[in-house]
């Protein structure tokens, strides 16, 4: 399964986040600070998914760790995303387990971590 498209997907199907950041969101690519012209979202794996939740003999679910920054030069529109994000990661089963709101270089950056679990997509095949 793969995860970081889960998350991809998930936040480009979210009206708002599309209008607001389309084309720029990205998972392990950050923006130069000097190209903020509009929202970016950046993804970031903290840990590689680890198998959970055993039954018969087998693993059920990817336990992942992800961030989800958004850098913005309005601390509002930041704000907003960042909120959003947080709904649409709370109905993927992903909550938030902390993060930094910080201000540097004219840039508005809200990285928030978010714990979840997904179930495998293969189970009908082990």
């Amino acid at each position: 399964m793969d995860v970081i498209k889960v998350i991809y997907d998930a936040l480009i199907a979210d009206s708002f986040i599309k209008e607001q950041a389309s084309g720029r969101i990205k998972y392990y690519e950050y923006p130069e600070s000097g190209n903020v012209a509009a929202p970016y979202i950046i993804i970031v794996p903290l840990d590689v998914p680890n198998p959970s939740d055993f039954a018969d003999n087998t693993w059920l679910t990817y336990d992942a760790l992800y961030q989800i920054e958004v850098w913005t030069k309005n601390r509002a529109v930041t704000m907003k995303l960042a909120e959003r994000i947080q709904q649409v990661m709370w109905k993927q089963g992903f909550f938030q387990n902390g993060g930094i709101d910080e201000y540097e270089e004219n840039i508005f950056r809200d990285a928030r971590r978010y714990r979840g679990k997904l179930y495998r997509d293969d189970l009908d095949t082990v």
